[in-house]
């Protein structure tokens, strides 16, 4: 029997702030661990957030320029688990009305030829929670809390993504626009652009969805394809023994080519959302829309060739990335490309 694949992407973005989302705390990366933290990003009992304009702002600058609909009334929720690295027990975000919504993103269609679009439900805010560093020499879990609370973008499509090319081609795309407006820097190799894959099979002909499953927190185009690939074959091979397919999350080993189960996959209602209550919802006006409109670079019709270029270029110069003098040349030559063109768009 034949399968079709049935993906959608869960893209975050660290935006290219110098401070972060709630707090006036540095997003550097490298820096000492837990010296990037005060008492709001720790999550300390009186403490209240204020939202960093320039990060609403570079969400309308991506809703902009992946055709999306900006949402002029906004707000934040919480989002409620426990985990270690999140010190509040909470994670803000946007579920009821995320910043932008009903965009596209256009890419190759692989399977009929053309192009294709590819829905974007929605690109909400959030912060990002820290990070856990696992010990195996002294049997200990660390955790760096400089990463709470750096800006975050969620781009969420719809499962239009039919075969791993496509995936990796609707990434590129967005990491060449995302670098291109200058919102981020989409370093994937530090962590500032990473993938949760959402796969699942159906036979050809069939009208309904099988049962997906998740891979979080892929950084590399290479572990975007074989997640892909290889979540494909386990899942088939499952179906034709008669076995069903788990709604799980799993965790995507890039060395062994192989994934194993985390956690069952969790809906909304797992989280508890509620409205985020230290902070007024965003109301966002057409003369302020306009204004980010008109510093925006113009990237349709000829210039799309621009950025096209320019995802091409970096992704070549990754391919170098075992000579590190060769990598910091060429990542400073493509930096200084994309800023001369954000400068000169139609030069």
């Amino acid at each position: 029997m034949e399968y079709n694949t049935v993906c959608g992407l869960e893209v975050h973005t660290e935006l290219s702030t110098k401070t972060k989302i709630f707090c006036n705390c540095s997003t550097a990366f490298g820096g000492e661990p837990n010296s990037h933290v005060c008492e709001i990003c720790a999550g300390m009992p009186g403490t209240l957030p204020v939202v960093n304009e320039r990060v609403v702002e570079y969400a309308v600058r991506t809703g902009l320029a992946t055709n999306c609909t900006i949402t002029r009334y906004n707000k934040f929720d919480r989002k409620n688990y426990f985990y270690p690295d999140l010190p509040k027990a909470y994670q803000i975000s946007q579920l009821y009305l995320p910043i932008c919504q009903n965009g596209y993103v256009e890419i190759t269609d692989q399977i009929n030829g053309g192009t294709k679009k590819v829905r974007i439900k929605e690109i909400h805010m959030e912060e990002d929670a820290g990070k856990l560093v696992h010990d195996e020499w002294s049997d200990c879990t660390l955790v760096n809390y400089n990463r709470c609370g750096v800006p975050l973008l969620e781009i969420v499509s719809e499962p239009d993504i039919a075969c791993a090319d496509e995936a990796v081609e609707y990434v590129e795309k967005l990491r060449a626009i995302l670098q291109f407006c200058g919102v981020s820097d989409c370093k994937m190799q530090e962590g500032s652009l990473r993938a949760d894959v959402n796969v699942s099979v159906m036979p050809v002909g069939a009208t309904e969805y099988g049962t997906r499953t998740e891979m979080k927190n892929l950084n590399s185009f290479k572990a975007i394809a074989r997640a892909i690939e290889g979540e494909r074959e386990r899942q088939i091979e499952l179906i034709e023994e008669g076995k069903a397919v788990i709604q799980e999350t799993r965790r995507w080993d890039d060395n062994k080519e192989s994934s194993h189960a985390m956690r069952s996959k969790e809906d909304a209602q797992d989280y508890r959302y509620f409205p985020e209550p230290d902070l007024v919802p965003i109301v966002i006006d057409d003369e302020w829309i306009e204004k980010i409109k008109a510093k925006q670079p113009e990237i349709r019709g000829e210039n799309w060739n621009v950025i096209r270029k320019s995802s091409i270029f970096h992704s070549t110069m990754q391919k170098f990335s075992q000579s590190p003098s060769i990598w910091r040349i060429s990542l400073k030559r493509q930096q200084q490309f994309v800023e001369n063109r954000r400068k000169y768009p139609t030069g």
